[in-house]
């Protein structure tokens, strides 16, 4: 079972230690919890571009005093280029998954870290990216989560080819350039060196007009009441509204006291199931699921304690890593960044070594989907950070996790064991997990829902009674196919509580 950390005066949890002390020096510096989230997720940018960087995308959520907690959105969006016709013509019926510019939006990692800053930043830009710099100036050891992927990526940059295993050292000269010229502001970084690179490897994608447009976006949360709790998330183009529906459907149903019971799992799961359905045709750009998330009773009355029900009828009528921090002050940042699938969609930029991420992958090629790829559109986003506050107002819960369209499943797990079950961050991050797949590529879940698997993890209790109740089921090894979920906890004495995911091996839950 993993351990709670306790701190008193700030948290910081990541997929790595490197980041998580970086995160921890900004705090010690004076900064806040947006400073330490930024530098942290800097050096992530650096020493795990196999899960994300400065070529992906980034969602906040971040909670101050006892208002509504502000949302982020900087993911990026379609060049002025893409044209859905051509793919069409090619033979695609959905986008490109690797090698293709054309699943990849324009970056929206440095304007969500400069969008982020301005608000809530105390310290200098150049001050929070400084750790970052100088891991990728002068050398990080590849992680072992790394290099499972050196192979395919070492002969796509050079960047990567010494290392071999683990602990072998890696310096990112283009990225610490990259870096540098973001301190200095965003023209420096987007219009700059990686700038021009993106537009020569994107033979027409883009345009300077692209990326002289800033990704980053305030929007209005969505939020969701559930165990005597506000749980608040990201609103479309990310899939966070699927957390949302499925708490409000969760919330009117007779749960049992241990979570080890079967019957725990399937509601669970039915609830996951009813949530997302019908995903491909409420997801986009722009949705409004005020209607959805209402109809969290109706489609909670089709759930059968005793067994499983088909979901093909009922409309007739990481990679990623997630962080989080928490100041001294009570500032909450939940922060999730991603290239989609591992280190992206393969392609780099050629000058700075940048890998760029195939978010463009959420893209409809349906003529007239509304998510239908096309000139400056975003993709439906998988990303769903989330934030939990108390009646009062006041921050309870900074939790997210990686995961792909398992995001709100996992996250539906840990927080009904935090906040319905009242087990530590150590607890709820490290139980077993269930989740639903495909087989395929952890992006098409929703594609046939009646035909997806109720994958249990090693160490879940639940698989016969799954089975007995008319799930398919299916076993997988403890480990990160089931996300790399972070929590840090506000308990009622003020101190921290906080957990990093076990399955992400070197993670992270630092404090002061």
């Amino acid at each position: 079972m993993l351990n709670t950390r306790y701190a008193r005066s700030g948290m910081v949890c990541t997929v790595d230690h490197l980041a998580s002390g970086a995160g921890v020096t900004m705090l010690e510096k004076g900064g806040s919890a947006a400073d330490a989230a930024i530098a942290a997720n800097a050096v992530l940018a650096v020493t795990a571009p196999h899960m994300c960087g400065l070529g992906g995308d980034l969602f906040a959520l971040v909670h101050e005093g006892t208002g509504t907690p502000a949302a982020l959105n900087a993911s990026g969006r379609a060049g002025s280029g893409a044209d859905p016709e051509r793919l069409r013509a090619e033979g695609h019926d959905r986008m490109p998954h690797r090698h293709d510019i054309r699943s990849a939006p324009v970056p929206g990692c440095a304007d969500g870290w400069l969008a982020l800053h301005e608000r809530y930043g105390r310290l200098t830009t150049a001050e929070v990216l400084a750790p970052a710099i100088g891991h990728a100036r002068d050398g990080f050891p590849a992680s072992p989560l790394m290099v499972p992927g050196l192979e395919t990526v070492g002969p796509l940059c050079e960047d990567f080819a010494p290392a071999r295993r683990a602990g072998d050292l890696i310096r990112r000269p283009g990225v610490a350039r990259a870096l540098e010229a973001l301190a200095g502001g965003r023209e420096g970084f987007y219009l700059g060196e990686f700038g021009e690179g993106l537009l020569a490897v994107g033979g027409g994608e883009y345009a300077e007009d692209d990326l002289a447009r800033t990704s980053a976006e305030w929007v209005e949360p969505l939020r969701a009441r559930a165990f005597g709790h506000d749980v608040w998330t990201m609103p479309p183009n990310s899939q966070g509204y699927l957390l949302a529906l499925a708490l409000g459907i969760v919330e009117g149903l007779d749960l049992p006291a241990d979570p080890a019971d079967p019957l725990w799992a399937h509601l669970l799961v039915e609830a996951a199931r009813m949530a997302g359905h019908d995903r491909p045709d409420v997801l986009f750009d722009g949705a409004a699921v005020g209607d959805v998330l209402e109809s969290a009773a109706a489609r909670r009355a089709l759930i059968d304690p005793a067994g499983r029900v088909a979901v093909r009828d009922l409309t007739a009528a990481g990679d990623t890593t997630y962080l989080c921090a928490v100041d001294g002050d009570g500032m909450g940042v939940s922060l999730i960044q991603s290239n989609a699938a591992g280190f992206g969609s393969l392609v780099f930029e050629p000058r700075t070594g940048i890998n760029l991420h195939n978010r463009g992958i959420g893209f409809s090629l349906a003529p007239g989907h509304p998510a239908e790829y096309g000139p400056r559109r975003r993709p439906p986003h998988t990303l769903a950070p989330a934030l939990v506050t108390r009646p009062d107002g006041s921050l309870r819960s900074v939790v997210g996790t990686m995961g792909g369209d398992a995001q709100p499943q996992i996250l539906l797990q840990v927080l009904t064991r935090l906040l319905a079950h009242a087990q530590t961050p150590g607890e709820a991050v490290g139980a077993a997990r269930w989740r639903l797949a495909s087989g395929g590529t952890g992006f098409d879940t929703w594609d046939a829902p009646d035909q997806a698997v109720v994958e249990v993890e090693d160490g879940g209790s639940w698989g016969e009674g799954l089975r007995e109740r008319g799930h398919p089921v299916g076993a997988m090894p403890y480990g990160s196919a089931f996300g790399h979920a972070h929590l840090i906890d506000v308990l009622p004495s003020g101190v921290l509580a906080g957990a990093a995911d076990p399955r992400s091996i070197i993670g992270s839950a630092a404090g002061r």
